[in-house]
């Protein structure tokens, strides 16, 4: 009989990758224990991937309460109560982290509130918050599932009351006037997003050629154009040279073009976007040799570090930084530890990536530069929202849908979307490729009538001359 320190698994971390690897091994009859400092849930759950969509929601039913005119609705008085606004996404929050508990209870896992360090192979030391420290716990596998935290540039670091990360900016005291965002991938776009739909003046800075860059081109530039539409002002090929704090409250940058040229822009806050870096420190993973790359554990195909016994997932892993990626390999490191059949590596170009603004992007797989890099020939697909009967019927006629494929074999390398619900439409296109798909499975799919979902079978067909329907 094992004592209550001693486990098959410990899991370091009780994130989206963290609980779902642990949830994976109770299902497997494993032994588990969860150790996390903060919540269970994770940044995704509690500050990040959640909590965001609860404020988007909201910036969305603003927006499409004063355009209900459009459609014959009238609606008077509408008005913002922020601090209502904020506090239901945290309500969100609250009720999932709890529901997490529950499932921890559910499949026997024991939780350890405390901070987790590697004290060998093998063993995990504790302690509290409170800096109690607790007995050590034992398992042949550790997990280490601690996720990452905001990035800051040199100049330009946050302060928590004027220059904000993801968790100043989710739950500020009123509704800022202007707001300055640094960085233009899915988390400073999607508060530039929603600040914008609730009539805040924004700002957005990249320093790459263009905005989303990892995205491809073209959906790129869309985006931009649908954002300066919305009013947002970008800069891209731009640097923040310098912040400085002014009275009575605000923030002046200074923001460099990459020709020298330097503009001032006056804004009450800041939101700092430029990535993330693992959270490696405080584990002894550099004490025990387990090898750590410019704040990222390294990792082989099964979730492996370079010290047998000790594994990583999700983000303090490396990119994508994506929840679903995470739980992803919690499943697959679990399954691969307890040797089930059938198990296989993860494919990053099966991850769908997804950015909740508005109008919303979903890719997956190789963009077209990508693939022409890699020496495809292609095929393109692509279809516009603007001749989709739901679309049209919605009053969301902005977007498209385009694909790409491999001329010589119909593989399916790439999808990518912009415009009303592809954050929903792009697991279509996941299953297909994950099935290994060609055009001719795609195009013989019968896609249902009249929805958003016909526009992937359309853009499929464009990429062979068959559209039907532009």
């Amino acid at each position: 009989m094992t004592s209550g320190t001693e486990f098959d698994l410990v899991v370091i971390g009780g994130g989206p990758g963290g609980y779902v690897a642990a949830i994976r091994a109770g299902q497997l009859g494993m032994r588990t224990a969860v150790v996390e400092r903060e919540h269970l849930g994770g940044i995704c759950l509690n500050w990040g991937c959640i909590p965001t969509k609860a404020l988007l929601r909201a910036s969305e039913l603003y927006r499409q309460v004063k355009e209900a005119e459009a459609f014959g609705l009238r609606v008077d008085g509408i008005g913002i109560d922020f601090e209502r606004l904020i506090q239901r996404s945290r309500n969100v929050a609250d009720k999932l982290s709890r529901g997490v508990a529950f499932l921890m209870k559910k499949n026997k896992i024991v939780v350890f509130d405390a901070q987790g360090k590697l004290e060998s192979p093998g063993r995990v030391a504790l302690t509290t918050n409170d800096g109690v420290i607790l007995p050590s716990i034992s398992a042949k596998h550790i997990i280490v599932a601690t996720g990452a935290r905001a990035r800051s540039l040199p100049g330009l670091e946050p302060d928590g009351t004027r220059i904000w990360t993801y968790k100043e900016a989710m739950v500020p005291a009123h509704l800022p006037k202007s707001i300055l965002v640094i960085g233009s991938g899915p988390i400073g776009i999607e508060f530039a997003s929603f600040y914008r739909a609730l009539g805040v003046d924004v700002t957005v800075v990249e320093v790459q050629a263009r905005i989303l860059p990892v995205e491809d081109e073209e959906i790129s530039k869309l985006a931009h154009i649908a954002f300066a539409k919305q009013g947002i002002a970008i800069h891209t090929g731009t640097t923040v040279a310098r912040l400085s704090r002014v009275d009575p409250g605000g923030v002046l940058a200074w923001l460099r073009r990459s020709d020298g040229e330097i503009t001032e822009v006056a804004v009450e806050r800041v939101i700092l976007a430029v990535g993330i870096t693992g959270n490696v420190e405080g584990l002894g993973l550099e004490a025990l040799g387990v090898n750590v790359d410019r704040g990222h554990i390294v990792i082989d195909e099964w979730c492996r570090t370079t010290v047998p016994g000790i594994y990583a997932i999700g983000d303090v892993a490396g990119p994508p930084w994506l929840a679903h990626k995470a739980m992803h390999e919690g499943v697959l490191c679990v399954e691969k530890i307890a040797g089930v059949d059938g198990v296989h590596p993860l494919k990053s170009t099966n991850v769908p990536g997804c950015t909740y603004c508005t109008p919303q992007i979903a890719s997956l797989g190789l963009t077209e530069a990508e693939a022409r890099d890699r020496g495809y020939a292609l095929k393109i697909g692509r279809y516009p929202y603007s001749a989709n009967g739901k679309a049209i019927a919605l009053g969301e006629t902005d977007g498209l849908i385009k694909t790409v494929f491999d001329a010589e074999t119909g593989a399916l390398l790439g999808a990518h979307m912009i415009g009303a619900e592809v954050t929903e439409l792009i697991q279509g296109f996941a299953i297909g490729k994950t099935l290994e798909t060609t055009e001719a499975e795609l195009m013989a799919t019968i896609f249902p009538h009249p929805t958003l979902s016909e526009m992937m079978h359309e853009s499929v067909l464009d990429a062979y001359g068959r559209a039907l329907h532009s």
